[in-house]
Formats: structure tokens, C-alpha cells, sequence
């Protein structure tokens, strides 16, 4: 299951993500990574939780971040949710159509049962049709 937390810059997504896991932490039995542009709010997460910082992992478009995710998927078998802050930018997919995107994370979804919960600095009226049944939460 692929989730998107949808609007502008300023709005509030990454409070409603970092909530978000941290009240899933109590209830998922696997393991739960969250992919950040930073480490800014590794003292937000539980400590259950693993921050991923992909800034230092020098991914430079969609494919290499779609290749990085599959990394970390394939080293944690127990693995059950994924949190990406700042979506467009870690995937390096600002002023890009991301339909392909969430669609390959959406076959990874299935393939490997691990939900993956995205915030998007898009409007709702941004995001691409076929993709709005994927919205959770709209600010």
C-alpha cells in the first residue's frame, strides 16, 4: 500500500507523518524506516524507529532512489513500513511527474508486504489522477 500526506510547502506534512509513526510504532510488529532529507528530526522519532538520512547516500534520480529502497528492503526481512519526508526531493522527483514512481513502490508494496506512507509538497489538484486514491491525508 502506497499512502501520500499531500500539500503545499509549510503545511504541516512532515507533524502528520512524524505522528503518524509514532503512534504506528506501538502497534507494528516488524521494523518501520523513515527516509528524511536530514537528520533534523531524528529526536521526533521513536527510537524504534530507523532514520535514514538518503542526503548522504548520494542518490541523484528516481531510479537510484527506487534502487536504494530495494537495498534497504532486501537487508530487513522484518521490514513493514517505510515514512518518506520530503518525497519529491529525496527521490529527486521536484517539477516531475511521479506516476512512475509510486507505481514501481506500489508493485514493491505488494511483492514485499511493506506500506509505504509518502509526503508530497504537491496541492491535491497537483496530484496526478490515477494517484489520487492513494491520498491520506490532504493539507
Amino acid at each position: 500500500m502506497v499512502q501520500l500526506i499531500v500539500g503545499r510547502k509549510g503545511k504541516g506534512k512532515t507533524k502528520q507523518l512524524l505522528d503518524k509513526v509514532n503512534a504506528e510504532i506501538k502497534t507494528v510488529e516488524g521494523n518501520i524506516v523513515y527516509l528524511d532529507k536530514s537528520t533534523k528530526h531524528m529526536f521526533e522519532l521513536n527510537n524504534r524507529v530507523r532514520l535514514i538520512n538518503v542526503a548522504d547516500y548520494m542518490v541523484e534520480n528516481s531510479d537510484e532512489f527506487l534502487g536504494f529502497v530495494s537495498g534497504i528492503i532486501s537487508q530487513d526481512h522484518d521490514l513493514q513500513q517505510m515514512y518518506f519526508d520530503s518525497f519529491l526531493k529525496i527521490s529527486n522527483l521536484e517539477d516531475k511527474d511521479i506516476t512512475a514512481t509510486v507505481s514501481k513502490l506500489e508493485k514493491m508494496s505488494a511483492a514485499f508486504q511493506v506500506d509505504f506512507i509518502l509526503s508530497v509538497s504537491l496541492d491535491e489538484h497537483e496530484i496526478p489522477e490515477e494517484l489520487k486514491k492513494n491520498i491520506l491525508i490532504s493539507l
